[in-house]
């Protein structure tokens, strides 16, 4: 699937099973939501904090398709085509940072230990 694909798909399931979008500013408070509940599991996953009982433990992709969904409401609710948005931001990380990346140092890999 693509970008431009997922974009119509989302915009026809809203239309057909959704009903309507929320508003702009609901969609906005729901993917900071859905970016706390991906934090949580990766703390808990990669970080120093345990699960609860309660706590789902396999999430992440599924915390990470939510995260998606509701950036491609926003995106078609505000008429931004991601594909071209990924393809200038993929553009200007390369111009700006081409060649920073590459000479800083804390990116190296170790030296192999003799």
């Amino acid at each position: 699937m693509t970008i431009q694909q997922a974009q119509q798909d989302v915009d026809q399931w809203i239309k057909t099973v959704g009903v309507r979008y929320f508003s702009e500013l609901t969609n906005m408070t729901i993917l900071t939501e859905e970016i706390g509940e991906l934090a949580r599991i990766m703390a808990r996953t990669y970080g120093d904090q345990s699960f609860k009982e309660n706590d789902k433990k396999d999430g992440i992709a599924d915390e990470m398709a939510d995260i998606l969904w509701v950036l491609l409401c926003l995106a078609n609710q505000t008429g931004v085509d991601l594909t071209k948005a990924l393809a200038d931001n993929f553009e200007k990380k390369t111009s700006r940072d081409g060649h920073r990346h590459g000479q800083n140092e804390k990116l190296k890999p170790p030296s192999p230990k003799d």
